[in-house]
């Protein structure tokens, strides 16, 4: 069976969505749909690139993933002689990990990939002359190419392939002798902060050294990392490695429905800094340098 992901920034308010899934059962009845997130920020591709990567290993080669995030075309203006190509935004094909990816080539690709290479990558042209699917590029194209993907049409008889894509900027931390500055980059539906720090990026001061994770005020400073939620006491904070390995800052019971979340608890925003920084020995010289 054929799955196909859809990821967008469509919402949830509105007739949209419906719509993206009806056209697709009629033009692939046999695809089994999986909705990844429809609730991205608008026009956010590291959000969405953070949320298609995170579960993207756990399906089966051959599936085919939509991403509606800013995916309306950018075409080349011929009134901008020399910097067309630069500011082109085409609809692209990836495939990584043989699987297929259809999505703008909007800085997306660069921020799904991180420092991995793709298996191969195809432009779609075509849509020059496609007037009529530039304003539901998700609905009126994407799909189309998802039809074709699935009938296991040659690419290169519909796109040409290239090698080039464009990347967008994506803070990665900081990595000092005795510290790791890194940043938020996704607050879930818990109100849980998830951070670019990895869990190798810990791995390379050893598993003994001591350390504080710090953010806002210092007394909310975390000096452990648990192996769930549940290891600490109801309605403190906890710190642990997600499944995709990223350092992770909750409170346990913790969500923004009900007692708040950590983001609010602790006043903590997209893109702020989260410092983590470690105490090997001999690295501290007096009582006063851990103030």
């Amino acid at each position: 069976m054929q799955i196909i992901t859809l990821t967008s920034d469509l919402g949830l308010k509105d007739y949209y969505v419906a719509s993206v899934k009806a056209r697709l059962m009629q033009e692939i009845p046999k695809a089994q749909q999986l909705d990844i997130s429809h609730q991205i920020k608008p026009f956010d591709i590291a959000e969405a690139a953070y949320q298609l990567r995170s579960c993207f290993h756990e399906f089966p080669q051959g599936t085919i993933h939509l991403v509606g995030v800013d995916c309306a075309p950018v075409l080349p203006n011929p009134s901008t002689v020399g910097l067309s190509e630069n500011q082109a935004s085409y609809p692209t094909i990836v495939v990584f990990k043989q699987q297929f990816i259809v999505c703008n080539d909007n800085g997306f690709i660069g921020a799904f990939l991180r420092n991995d290479f793709p298996e191969a990558l195809y432009r779609y042209k075509a849509i020059e002359n496609q007037p009529q699917s530039w304003n539901f590029m998700l609905k009126f194209c994407f799909i189309d190419l998802a039809k074709k993907l699935a009938e296991g049409i040659s690419i290169a008889t519909f796109t040409e392939a290239v090698v080039k894509y464009k990347k967008a900027f994506v803070p990665i931390p900081v990595l000092e002798e005795h510290q790791i500055i890194g940043s938020v980059i996704h607050i879930d539906a818990f109100g849980n902060i998830i951070t670019n720090i990895q869990k190798s990026d810990f791995d390379r001061f050893g598993a003994e050294v001591p350390f504080t994770i710090s953010y806002q005020k210092r007394s909310d400073d975390i000096d452990v990392i648990s192996s769930s939620y549940n290891a600490v006491s109801m309605g403190d904070r906890v710190a642990i490695f997600n499944e995709s390995n990223f350092l992770e800052i909750a409170i346990n019971r913790g969500a923004n429905a009900g007692n708040g979340g950590a983001d609010r608890l602790f006043g903590v925003r997209l893109g702020e800094n989260v410092r983590v920084t470690f105490y090997p020995k001999g690295s501290v010289k007096n009582l006063s340098s851990l103030l």
